[in-house]
């Protein structure tokens, strides 16, 4: 293709990404959960609240102190993580899931984008609902339990990168399921326990050595620990250790999406 016709008027492409496509997917993928924010939004905030007040009642007051700070603000990270992650898996596996179930999934493969492109415009989705839970609930802790971020840049940091491998984990799964009951089996014997098993409600510190061990390959658990270093700054290993595997597993899922995009695996009949 000449200069002459890769900008031409009119044309979707400027050089080698088409701009135009990706922003318009993207701006689908964001308004899919902003128009029911009730939902999306407002939900997640409702039931990690809930889940804060039941385990401070439950084992708050006979558990004492976890690595220095009180059992309720040792948690609040962990279940402010585990909701920004379920809720960013949710909004890609869901759109591409509802798409081909409906039908309507030829609507996104025709358009000229490619499948870096697709991987994009759908992450996009993924991370701002997952950074505009993670807002909403802290808000929620800073006015409840006064709770302000020690490492705000390092705690933000690591809501994004935690939303971007549950968005591209969302996509390999959206992908690969081809009914809702399928969906619904990954997401309860995969992504609810990697979430509720990575530290989110206990120090890793309390467990046998099996357990320790199995719990620090999980790319979960550097992220929740991540996010309670910056927090409320302590954690249970380096969060430089952490960024750095968690930022290979997000690598990896992300590659793996846009190959199932680019080859059309499971989408094209």
């Amino acid at each position: 293709m000449s200069d002459t016709q890769t900008y031409a008027p009119g044309n979707r492409r400027f050089g080698r990404v088409n701009w135009l496509g990706l922003y318009t997917l993207a701006q689908r993928e964001v308004l899919r959960f902003a128009n029911v924010w009730t939902q999306t939004l407002l939900a997640p905030l409702v039931t990690a609240g809930l889940f804060l007040v039941i385990f401070t009642i439950a084992i708050g007051p006979r558990r004492g102190d976890v690595m220095g700070v009180d059992f309720t603000t040792f948690i609040a990270p962990g279940i402010l993580m585990m909701t920004v992650i379920q809720n960013a898996f949710a909004n890609t596996s869901s759109s591409i899931m509802i798409s081909k179930v409906q039908g309507n999934i030829v609507d996104t493969l025709m358009p000229p984008l490619s499948g870096g492109e697709l991987v994009i415009g759908y992450l996009a989705g993924g991370i701002a609902r997952g950074v505009a839970v993670a807002l909403a609930i802290s808000i929620g802790l800073w006015v409840t339990l006064g709770i302000v971020p020690a490492h705000p840049l390092g705690a933000l940091a690591f809501v994004v990168l935690g939303a971007a491998f549950l968005s591209a984990l969302g996509m390999i799964a959206g992908i690969f399921a081809n009914k809702f009951d399928q969906m619904a089996a990954i997401t309860n014997f995969i992504i609810t326990p990697l979430a509720f098993l990575s530290g989110t409600f206990y120090s890793v510190e309390a467990l046998p050595p099996g357990l320790y061990q199995i719990t620090h390959l999980n790319p979960v658990f550097y992220l929740i620990d991540g996010v309670r270093w910056g927090v409320i700054g302590v954690s249970d290993s380096s969060p430089v250790l952490g960024f750095a595997v968690a930022s290979s597993a997000t690598l990896v899922v992300i590659l793996v999406a846009w190959a199932m995009f680019r080859t059309g695996y499971r989408l094209k009949a």
